[in-house]
């Protein structure tokens, strides 16, 4: 695999937007997933869940080059802890996403029709938050270039709003789901329902960390 040594020179965040490139292959799976998991297609879900795993061990691989090879001291234009704060926060994003593909193996769910299509729309807001917070990261040239000022920087703002108005869509769709979930609980075998509940917390978690990601930059722009 190729150091990213060298590429700290030109920017910090070069390493890091090929860092979360690979978290959004992890991502980016789980919308298959989601589409198995709703159509009740369990070898699928399983084939799918085994490449999401593969793409976290190489975002794994990536993080840990990275850690390796950042620079100490000034030679970095943006603080070191905060290069590492956005870099731990990706990696928990593809953890998480490991975490959901590991959940809808674990037993052969049906999706209960009350639900099936808030779990769908559920499902849809969550990845596309990650999207939305994707973009930001590969906007981090751009605000470098620019001194992390003027339109670049302001249109960096939008979308981390854009992000948050997401997130509390998502937090919406959970809620609304819990309540289908509850008012099943007498319906569904124990396991099942305690699977479901942390089923639904982790794809929330996507859209959280998303969330918490996006903020970061945001944070980085205000110091400048």
């Amino acid at each position: 695999m190729r150091t990213f040594a060298s590429l700290f020179g030109k920017s910090p965040f070069v390493p890091l937007q090929s860092h979360m490139r690979k978290v959004g292959e992890c991502v980016d799976e789980l919308g298959g997933l989601f589409k198995a998991f709703l159509a009740g297609d369990h070898p699928m879900i399983a084939e799918l869940a085994r490449k999401i795993s593969k793409s976290e061990h190489e975002a794994d691989l990536v993080k840990n080059d990275i850690r390796n090879h950042l620079p100490r001291g000034l030679f970095l234009a943006v603080d070191r802890g905060k290069i590492l704060e956005i870099l731990s926060t990706q990696d928990e994003i593809a953890d998480t996403a490991e975490n959901v593909a590991v959940l809808c193996t674990l037993k052969n769910l049906t999706v209960p029709e009350p639900m099936k299509d808030l779990f769908n729309e559920f499902c849809a807001k969550s990845t596309d938050c990650f999207q939305l917070t994707s973009r930001i990261i590969e906007e981090l040239d751009e605000l470098l270039e620019s001194g992390f000022g003027g339109a670049e920087a302001e249109r960096v703002r939008e979308i981390v709003h854009e992000v948050a108005v997401k997130e509390h869509e998502v937090d919406l769709c959970q809620r609304s789901l819990l309540r289908v979930i509850f008012n099943l609980e007498d319906q569904l075998p124990y396991s099942e329902f305690h699977l479901w509940l942390g089923i639904l917390a982790e794809i929330a978690q996507i859209s959280d960390l998303s969330e918490n990601l996006a903020d970061k930059v945001r944070t980085t722009l205000e110091l400048k």
